[in-house]
């Protein structure tokens, strides 16, 4: 059985849930985490519904073999194809990155018309449309694609002037349509959230999911008694299922710092 001591588990498809994990260590910076990159089948974007529910559950299995006492689906595509089924199949908190994001928009939208950007999977699922919808809202939702903002962020041309002239390009639509608010649907995209706000202007708020899903899980431990307690010395621990020195390399521009030790891993066993 968890306990507040116990970590909070989290998976992705590959590196850039590690910005959720940056947010959940500044939110509660007490609390053991456990990340889990699954970098050998990334990206989950180009994989059937049936696929990302099988790779979420073995992930999942994984995360719950450290006993960890919430999970965290650092992952859009995973959250919009996966998050109601594990909520169905396993009985610990699971919270996706895409709710939280939704709940903020429609709190702090003064004009109610909101944009969206993520990648071409996340956008075509249609998850924050029906997020939306779920609360009956009536606010008018402009869903932008970016598929280049991931490689830029990967590539670290985060400042580069190519960043902003395709920041440019693919944030026109949100531009014409007045949005006052906009979700960065993408756990790569808080990286690249300067050059978005140089194009959107200061009048637009930009919602960070993975700040957001933090703030989230912090109110979950709570209400459930599971919050680690003060002074608790907190353990991290990073697992990938291929080769570790990509990570290695990449996670310092989500994280700010080395991971430390990262450990390969067979979640299909």
């Amino acid at each position: 059985m968890p306990t507040p001591g116990s970590a909070i588990g989290v998976f992705d498809s590959g590196i850039g849930g590690l910005t959720v994990v940056r947010e959940l260590t500044r939110a509660m910076p007490s609390e053991s985490l456990v990340y889990l990159g699954d970098t050998a089948r990334v990206p989950y974007g180009n994989k059937s519904r049936e696929t990302v529910q099988k790779f979420s559950t073995e992930n999942t299995l994984f995360l719950l073999h450290h006993d960890v006492k919430l999970i965290v689906i650092a992952c859009h595509t995973a959250t919009s194809f996966a998050s109601s089924f594990l909520e169905k199949h396993f009985r610990h908190p699971i919270l996706g990155v895409i709710e939280p994001g939704v709940e903020t928009a429609m709190r702090l939208t003064r004009t109610g018309r909101v944009g969206v950007i993520g990648t071409h999977a996340t956008i075509g699922s249609k998850a924050y449309r029906h997020a939306f919808a779920r609360h009956h809202s009536k606010i008018k939702v402009t869903p932008v694609a970016c598929p280049l903002f991931v490689p830029i962020v990967e590539e670290g041309w985060v400042d580069d002037p190519v960043a902003l002239t395709i920041a440019q390009k693919y944030l026109k639509p949100l531009l014409d349509d007045k949005v006052d608010t906009v979700i960065l649907g993408c756990t790569h995209y808080p990286l690249l959230k300067s050059t978005i706000a140089k194009v959107m202007g200061p009048r637009v708020q930009l919602i960070d999911s993975a700040q957001q899903v933090a703030l989230k899980a912090r109110e979950t431990l709570r209400k459930m008694d599971l919050s680690a307690p003060r002074g608790h010395k907190p353990v991290r621990r990073f697992f990938v299922t291929d080769e570790p020195k990509h990570f290695d390399r990449l996670a310092r521009r989500f994280l700010g710092q080395r991971p430390g030790n990262v450990s390969r891993v067979d979640v299909t066993r």
